[in-house]
């Protein structure tokens, strides 16, 4: 089959790859829509590889060449001998993350048991972590991978089931430390109230954000959004933003201060990838706010920048992934709630994908080009037709 392979930093080409091994808890999956994830463009540059040896060492992409795309939707093709609960034709999007469910195993380990299966003993991506992504024509995944949806929602939305389903789970890390927090959203006590949100960044996860503090939470706070692009900034007041700071324009800090009477936020969601936004954030927290690390790639700022952090005393919550549990059929109980919330449409990403990339030929285009610095640019998805 046909797949868009890395073979070196900022080289992808379409080659002929081996026809996975379909087991017997399998299904084979026809690929009908991938999210092209920040994630995918980190590994593509070279700035990061998750693909190691067992000493945690990266394997250079000339030794092991990589076929990106975790976010993924798609149509049942096949099902192995064992699998009762999908057929053929069946629409799905799938977790991407092998754990111990995913492997058959007759004991869960401690993570897997307590609902983090992203920090599962054995866990790997497909994607991410060396396993073939959903860049190709074909993906084959462990049936409990995969999550029944309905015809009517888009391929190209239904691939951000896993993007929001990441939003989920960081929601669920933060309510998880609300016993320990002094400020806390929505709380009955208006002393402990979160009265303001910043949210770095108002790319497809802080979109996501957004969203989801004003559609599912029903956050009735300020929520302030940080965002260059003019695009993005249109977007966050869309959805809900109630002021939105250009931080090319503007002292992000200075405009905090103002728009908050000089109390500053409260919670603070970095959804950016910039790394001056931690030298930003003294500035921009109340002290002992939470604060919410939540995007990755971050570089070029020393590490000296988190001693006036520090001295804030912040609650520092980092989740990573889509945990959240299984339900009793073995699938991922958070894809499920993150497809409802799509499917209803009480989160939508229809103003969010703006790039559409039909062809398995065009993916290396959406890569190497500069599509992603045009001003029209808010997420890409490849969506074959």
């Amino acid at each position: 089959m046909k797949a868009a392979v890395l073979s070196a930093p900022g080289v992808m080409s379409i080659r002929e790859i081996a026809d996975p091994v379909v087991g017997p808890r399998d299904v084979v999956v026809r690929v009908t829509g991938v999210g092209l994830c920040g994630t995918d463009f980190h590994i593509y540059e070279g700035h990061a590889n998750y693909h190691t040896d067992r000493l945690g060492r990266p394997i250079p992409f000339d030794v092991s060449p990589q076929v990106l795309g975790h976010e993924v939707a798609g149509v049942v093709e096949v099902v192995g001998s064992e699998v009762r609960d999908l057929s053929a034709g069946d629409a799905v999007v799938l977790d991407q993350g092998r754990n111990c469910l995913s492997a058959g195993s007759a004991a869960l380990c401690e993570y897997c048991a307590t609902g983090d299966s992203h920090q599962c003993e054995t866990y790997a991506e497909h994607g991410i972590t060396g396993w073939q992504g959903g860049l190709a024509e074909v993906l084959v995944m462990p049936a409990v991978n995969a999550v029944r949806r309905g015809h009517a929602l888009p391929a190209e939305h239904a691939a951000l089931t896993e993007p929001l389903a990441c939003v989920l789970h960081a929601y669920a890390a933060v309510g998880r430390c609300r016993d320990i927090a002094r400020y806390r959203l929505q709380d009955a006590d208006p002393s402990a109230r979160v009265q303001t949100v910043v949210i770095a960044g108002a790319g497809p996860a802080g979109l996501l954000f957004l969203q989801h503090l004003r559609q599912v939470v029903g956050l009735d706070g300020r929520i302030i959004v940080s965002e260059p692009n003019a695009t993005r900034q249109a977007l966050a007041r869309h959805y809900g933003a109630d002021a939105v700071i250009d931080p090319a324009a503007t002292d992000v800090v200075d405009a905090v201060l103002t728009l908050t009477d000089g109390r500053r936020a409260e919670y603070l969601i970095d959804a950016s990838g910039s790394a001056q936004v931690f030298r930003q954030m003294p500035g921009l927290i109340r002290k002992q706010a939470t604060v919410l690390l939540y995007a990755h790639g971050q570089s070029g700022v020393d590490l000296g920048v988190l001693n006036t952090l520090m001295f804030r005393e912040p609650q520092l919550i980092s989740p990573i992934g889509a945990s959240g549990g299984f339900d009793s059929d073995g699938r991922p109980s958070v894809y499920r709630q993150s497809l409802e919330l799509l499917e209803s449409g009480r989160i939508d990403v229809s103003r969010i994908v703006t790039h559409r990339y039909p062809a398995l030929e065009d993916i290396p285009h959406a890569f190497g080009s500069d599509d992603r610095a045009g001003a029209d640019y808010v997420k890409g998805v490849y969506a074959p037709a």
